[in-house]
């Protein structure tokens, strides 16, 4: 049976990494997003690399409109893989509270009716993976980020709850939580320590698939970082600016 991997937010330089190493190995890819001309780049890109198949379409995760011609695209077992985010300044969010629904919807309220609209293609063919790609922003509300934070922590238990529907049909839902990578979103924020790159990022999510493992953090060392932010006592916490 073949095997499709539709890719959301497929411009992101983690998405483009991990779009390389499923091509490399011969898989279909559904490159999808909202900037045509780099989808089509990196399709041909894929490709070249191996890929059985790579085809760009849009998405926008503002218009659902765009979801079903994804999953119209996409043959034989459906895989997909969610990169799509947006995380404008804490400053400008402050400024312009109407900034809280497009982040939310980029980031939570789009992809999950996207994988709403998917969950019973997988429960129908009996298999496929759900990859959704958070933030360790979701595990604690910090005042430089809470607004993204808080839409990817709505992000992160809607996918514990999908993990828990598509176990019972022979799918699986791997929730990914990266600390700082090197990406556009975050360039030019101070400071950032222990930066990885896309391309280990992208290896950790294919070994997690292959591991049907259900939650993890990368770089490894997040999960204890963010193990010592949680254990901070709110009375300390509420006057710490991290």
């Amino acid at each position: 049976m073949s095997e499709t991997w539709i890719i959301l937010g497929a411009t992101s330089s983690m998405a483009r990494a991990m779009a390389r190493q499923l091509a490399e190995r011969g898989d279909a890819l559904v490159l999808a997003g909202r900037d045509m001309p780099d989808l089509e780049a990196t399709a041909s890109d894929c490709q070249l690399r191996g890929a059985a198949d790579a085809r760009a379409v849009r998405f926008d995760a503002r218009d659902p409109s765009t979801f079903q011609a994804i999953l119209d695209a996409a043959e034989g077992t459906v895989n997909c893989a969610v990169f799509v985010g947006s995380m404008p300044d804490q400053s400008l969010i402050d400024a312009d509270p109407s900034l809280i629904d497009g982040t939310v919807m980029d980031s939570f309220t789009g992809p999950a009716r996207f994988l709403q609209m998917l969950a019973p293609v997988i429960e129908d063919k009996g298999a496929g993976v759900v990859v959704g790609v958070g933030s360790v922003a979701g595990d604690r509300g910090r005042v430089g980020n809470y607004v993204y934070g808080a839409a990817k922590a709505g992000f992160a238990t809607y996918l514990s709850g999908l993990r828990n529907r598509l176990t019972r049909a022979g799918g699986h839902v791997v929730t990914v939580k990266p600390g700082f990578v090197d990406t556009a979103m975050t360039w030019g924020i101070e400071g950032m320590f222990l930066v990885a790159t896309p391309d280990d990022v992208a290896r950790d999510i294919l070994k997690a698939v292959k591991k049907r493992r259900n939650v993890i953090y990368t770089p490894f060392f997040w999960r204890y970082i963010m193990a010592i932010i949680k254990a901070v006592p709110e009375p300390i916490f509420k006057k710490m600016s991290i």
